[in-house]
């Protein structure tokens, strides 16, 4: 009996060590690495993280500055508006610079053309040129820089300069540096101008007949299937050098719909490259991005009650933010994503309800707008819009979250802020089937010792009513004498079972060990240990 009760539950474990084996969610991919010191690759659509290394480790920037500055410029310039090169602009850089435009003090060039001197041969007088002009002075430049990092949420790098020449006052994470790719990349004439490979300006006092300038992102011009940095995918970037900062590298990519940034800092020369290769293929190889409106059914079907601090509402009454995702490895599910509602960050959609967070084993993934349908009151603070206004891209690992108590009926579901799906339907179904299977075998176990108790307490009744007889019979001593007999008949039998286990066991050992010594024989050939013949 007892080897039945633990052959059941040697099966109960089993079979849920087996559950939870073949239902656990894949991990999160991790077969790359990288030779610079700090680096990272970031989804641009959904803002997952699919790789870092030091990515909250501060370095001096470089010439990856640049972006920003394009960034900040373009928010507040017309490309056509004329630009002065001033003095201050022509010499406030550090004499072995260079000057790549052989521009003068009393040169004019357009803000496009400054832009393109910018991005793809790193000039670092139109960076100082379009920065006065921005502003009005350097200083002034450099507060809209850091006030502009902040708006996108870098909380972990300062910027001192619009070109990225070495200041104690410089630094930058691979995080932040990636937040400030992503928005650099969605700003269309930035993307248009750093994916250019070849550019002309206009004349000027060094240069009459204009000048042509090149693209240096290795990346971006291999062209040839053969060289080591030919990456179809690689469309824009810029890079970075100077002896403080090492090699630095920002990359946009497209690949098969998707969008990744990329970014390393501290590199070494043309490895720095390689390493960017590394972790685009990583990224685009190892994920995938699926549309949450396409997916998400939890919070916009069903009959459910959602009980938000924007009102409450019928799931049929709401809809998912389109073209929103998510990033999952290859071999995941959209259900085994974790979502949770949080509050309304600072902007939002007129007809914004609270925001879906997804995120898979605890790392950020994706996030989207749970939106009211037309016709559903909303009370969010927002004033009434037509349209839905634009919301920028933003990333998901970039808010607080925080949560509030939620209520659940059995008729009539109501879920609130914070409350959190973290189970997918069949890892749910699979773990009410598996706690079934365990208060049923449990409830058997519990069954069979009730019987055998049962039983000797029935044996114990029937042997007290045969000694009662006896006694009535006169016949005690001989009921006492025959009971001695019994329990010492069953001593020996015991005693002869456990040495029959005792020598089968022993011949078993004895039979593994002849054959062992066996094989060992058979195996071995002369010739090995000829060894010192062949020396």
């Amino acid at each position: 009996m007892k080897q039945q009760i633990r052959k059941i539950l040697c099966f109960l474990l089993a079979f849920q060590i087996f559950s939870i084996t073949a239902f656990a969610k894949p991990d999160w991919p991790a077969d790359t690495g990288i030779q610079a010191e700090a680096g990272i690759v970031m989804d641009m659509d959904s803002g997952a993280i699919l790789f870092g290394q030091n990515i909250h480790v501060p370095y001096a920037p470089a010439s990856i500055t640049k972006l920003l500055t394009a960034l900040v410029v373009l928010e507040n310039c017309d490309l056509d508006e004329t630009v002065d090169f001033t003095t201050e602009a022509v010499n406030s850089v550090d004499p072995d610079s260079g000057n790549k435009l052989s521009i003068v003090a009393g040169d004019q060039l357009s803000v496009e053309d400054c832009l393109y001197s910018l991005l793809l041969v790193s000039a670092n007088q139109s960076a100082n040129a379009l920065a006065i002009h921005t502003a009005g002075s350097l200083s002034g430049f450099v507060d809209m820089m850091n006030e502009k990092i902040k708006e996108l949420g870098c909380t972990e790098s300062h910027f001192a300069n619009p070109s990225g020449l070495s200041n104690s006052d410089q630094y930058v994470t691979a995080y932040d540096m990636a937040l400030i790719g992503e928005a650099a990349y969605n700003n269309e004439e930035l993307l248009k101008i750093s994916s250019t490979t070849s550019y002309k300006t206009a004349p000027t006092t060094n240069n009459p007949n204009g000048k042509t300038l090149q693209q240096e992102h290795r990346l971006v011009i291999a062209e040839d299937a053969s060289s080591e940095f030919y990456t179809p995918s690689a469309v824009a970037g810029k890079t970075g050098y100077t002896q403080a900062a090492g090699n630095t590298l920002v990359t946009y990519a497209e690949q098969d719909g998707r969008r990744l940034i990329s970014v390393i800092l501290k590199g070494q020369p043309r490895q720095y490259f390689l390493d960017t290769q590394a972790l685009l293929d990583f990224g685009f190889r190892n994920f995938k991005n699926v549309v949450i409106a396409d997916a998400e059914e939890r919070y916009v079907t069903r009959n459910d009650t959602i009980d938000l601090n924007t009102g409450s509402f019928k799931a049929s009454d709401l809809k998912i933010e389109p073209d929103k995702v998510i990033t999952l490895p290859n071999d995941a599910s959209f259900d085994d994503a974790e979502v949770s509602l949080d509050y309304l960050p600072d902007e939002f959609p007129s007809n914004a309800t609270a925001v879906l967070k997804y995120t898979y084993n605890d790392r950020a993934i994706g996030k989207a707008f749970l939106l009211a349908k037309d016709g559903v009151k909303v009370n969010n603070g927002a004033e009434p819009e037509t349209s839905e206004p634009e919301v920028e891209s933003t990333t998901a690992v970039t808010e607080l979250e925080t949560t509030a108590p939620a209520e659940t009926k059995a008729d009539n579901q109501k879920t609130g802020l914070g409350q959190s799906l973290n189970l997918s339907s069949t890892q749910t179904i699979l773990l009410i089937v598996a706690g079934v299977i365990g208060l049923l075998v449990i409830a058997l176990i519990l069954l069979i010792l009730y019987r055998r108790h049962e039983e000797k307490v029935a044996m114990a009744k029937r042997r007290e009513r045969r000694r009662q007889r006896l006694q009535e019979a006169g016949e005690t001593d001989a009921f006492e004498k025959l009971m001695a007999e019994r329990r010492e008949r069953d001593s020996r039998l015991r005693e002869q079972q456990r040495n029959a286990v005792h020598e089968t066991s022993e011949h078993t050992e004895d039979e593994e060990n002849l054959d062992s010594d066996e094989d060992e024989v058979t195996t071995t050939d002369p010739a090995e240990n000829d060894s010192d013949d062949d020396f």
